[in-house]
């Protein structure tokens, strides 16, 4: 690969805003909407990276029908450098695999941590946003990448076993990371108004254990809900990016408008 495929360094105020997605278990779709976010942001001009930080059971590969010669693996093997490491994506985004041969790294160790680290602060002048996919749960690995992003994307479906893990989740970031505000997207939504409808009952159970105290309130905010939509089966079938070859799909709108939320945050941040 080109050394200039990574977009070059420029100043930019802070440097890229960076959003972890994340969920309480697996097979809920949030690599599924890492992705197709991503593409809706660099749809909109801006510099987006997906970094695959789900070092034990990585698929953004996968998600993306790539077969990158170089990954993550590589950098931290200093096998090659992290410019040769960032590849373009469909979409218009670039991506920063994990690739197969992580196991090693799946658990939170000085070395892993001090190499996410500065992974981080190399990206973050290039790019505009820098989204980490991470592994679903809560072990340290997971919390340790969530807890270097700016902003915090929690997926679940409406199954009761998806809202139980996305609350312990949302608790432990709560609590442990002293998160006030976690962004929740809804996917495989039945019907109009689920997403509202189970945002509200988690806050009110949250509300009981991370507030309200004294200058500290917490938000859990519904930034999506994401139909139960055939279209986004197909894609996954496929390994096509929902928002290129179904952009008219409800599914695809849906992850448009998360798109423009999240834009709207971060120019309400930096003002």
């Amino acid at each position: 690969m080109s050394m200039t495929t990574a977009p070059a360094a420029r100043p930019a105020r802070g440097g890229a805003r960076t959003l972890a997605v994340t969920s309480g278990k697996g097979g809920v779709g949030k690599t599924f909407v890492s992705a197709n976010l991503a593409a809706a942001l660099a749809a909109r001009g801006d510099r987006v990276l997906v970094l695959d930080a789900d070092l034990g059971l990585a698929n953004l590969d996968v998600v993306l029908n790539l077969h990158p010669k170089l990954t993550l693996h590589d950098v931290f093997t200093e096998r090659c450098t992290l410019e040769q490491a960032i590849l373009p994506a469909p979409g218009g985004f670039h991506v920063l695999l994990a690739g197969s041969g992580m196991v090693e790294y799946s658990r939170l160790t000085p070395d892993v941590r001090d190499k996410l680290l500065h992974i981080l602060e190399v990206v973050r002048p290039r790019f505009d946003w820098v989204i980490l996919d991470t592994g679903a749960g809560i072990s340290d690995v997971v919390l340790f990448a969530v807890s270097m992003a700016n902003d915090v994307l929690v997926v679940a479906t409406p199954e009761p076993t998806s809202l139980t893990d996305a609350y312990a989740t949302i608790k432990v970031l709560a609590t442990q990371q002293n998160r006030r505000h976690v962004g929740l997207v809804i996917n495989q939504a039945n019907r109009p108004g689920e997403g509202k409808l189970i945002c509200g009952q988690l806050q009110q159970v949250l509300q009981r254990f991370v507030g309200p105290t004294p200058g500290h309130t917490f938000k859990l905010e519904l930034l999506a809900e994401v139909k139960n939509d055939q279209m986004v089966r197909q894609a996954v079938l496929k390994r096509q990016l929902l928002l290129e070859h179904y952009p008219g799909s409800d599914a695809a709108q849906a992850v448009r408008a998360l798109a423009t939320k999240l834009l709207e945050q971060r120019a309400a941040a930096q003002a």
